[in-house]
């Protein structure tokens, strides 16, 4: 089994379930992206629409639908009308 592969399980390190919605845009599809270091400390997830990723151990406020501040929620609609969305720089070359 790959680090991958050990993150996407259905609970977080601290034993909480995964998250059911992305806090931004309340889309279904989330998955689990990286572990802590140290083990069970935290795990980091992204949401595969908006991109949206976020520690464990942030505030409600970052993590849960409920707490997210409305005024930066997002939908459907918007992502797919955005009129732009900001590309990923290349990495350089040392």
């Amino acid at each position: 089994m790959n680090a991958t592969d050990a993150t996407n399980d259905a609970r977080t390190p601290a034993g909480q379930d995964r998250p059911a919605l992305c806090p931004r845009c309340a889309h279904e599809e989330i998955t689990a992206v990286a572990d802590s270091p140290v083990p069970g400390v935290w795990q980091v997830f992204q949401c595969a629409r908006c991109l949206y990723m976020w520690r464990t151990t942030e505030p409600a406020r970052r993590t849960t639908r409920e707490a997210y501040p409305v005024g930066f929620r997002m939908t459907a609609a918007d992502i797919e009308t955005a009129s732009e969305v900001p590309t990923v720089p290349p990495l350089l070359n040392r």
